[in-house]
């Protein structure tokens, strides 16, 4: 069944999901809109060359262009936080009304709003991990180590445009020092899944424990254009419970979903929040 638009059929029948107990929720870059984060595959997003693993690993040039776009963008970026739609995830699992939260977003947003079963298929972008000893530190610590390393840097480069992917064209970086683990000198990394690689097997094990323990898969603010959540789909399929989906614009399983809500995921999450007495 598809719908359009936001109607009280649609939440009623959402609502109705929960009945036979919790769902799993997975989550896309549409949840994140609503907090000032592009959506990329969505209609008239900007064009884009996503970074490849590959790119970053073996081009000095490339990471140096990384850390200084990132780290001048970073000072003068305002604060992101969770929007009305992470909260009232967050509150239904608090609820009992799911399981546990499967995002594809790298943003962090769901942990800040206070999912606790929380699995993060693509990493989170706010964490930086050696690639040689596997050491992790905040995002906001090796930006503060770049700055020292190349001070005055960031303010020279102020006014530089922002690119789409949210760093700055700096222009010129050959003399920008890159940050290094100061363990064992090893190359730093957000710790996300770039294309070229795979969702560690770990983390995809946690989502499909998820999705076998849940009675209902709840798909939010995702196109599903990334492999790993058709995946999740199939498994949901093979146990042969509901599926809806919630999303702006066509999506990989439209006729294969049980219900379709074409539409905004926050404004949709917190009419479901009102229906099934939830407070967010």
């Amino acid at each position: 069944m598809q719908t359009e638009g936001f109607t009280d059929t649609d939440i009623t029948a959402l609502a109705a999901l929960f009945a036979p107990g919790p769902a799993v929720i997975l989550t896309g870059a549409g949840i994140s809109t609503d907090s000032g984060i592009p959506d990329y595959r969505g209609a008239g997003s900007p064009p884009r060359t996503p970074m490849r693993i590959h790119e970053f690993m073996d081009d000095l040039r490339y990471r140096q262009r990384f850390w200084a776009g990132a780290a001048v963008n970073a000072r003068r970026a305002p604060v992101i936080d969770p929007n009305a739609g992470h909260l009232a995830v967050a509150a239904f699992e608090r609820a009992g009304r799911l399981n546990g939260v499967i995002t594809q977003n790298v943003d962090g947003l769901h942990g800040r709003a206070g999912a606790r079963e929380l699995v993060e298929l693509h990493g989170n972008g706010d964490t930086i991990r050696c690639t040689g000893c596997d050491r992790r530190w905040s995002r906001t610590e090796v930006l503060g180590w770049f700055e020292k390393l190349n001070p005055g840097f960031v303010e020279q480069h102020r006014n530089a445009a922002v690119n789409p992917d949210g760093d700055a064209e700096v222009g010129d970086v050959s003399a920008v020092q890159v940050p290094q683990c100061p363990q064992c000198t090893g190359i730093l990394r957000p710790d996300v899944v770039y294309f070229g690689e795979f969702v560690p097997v770990p983390v995809f094990a946690r989502a499909e424990a998820l999705v076998e323990s849940a009675h209902a898969l709840i798909i939010a603010g995702s196109s599903l254009a990334v492999n790993t959540g058709i995946r999740l789909v199939h498994r949901a399929e093979k146990r042969g419970i509901p599926i809806a989906v919630i999303n702006r614009g066509p999506t990989a399983v439209d006729a294969r979903a049980d219900l379709r809500i074409e539409g905004g995921t926050t404004e949709h999450l917190v009419a479901l929040a009102a229906a099934l007495g939830v407070r967010a």
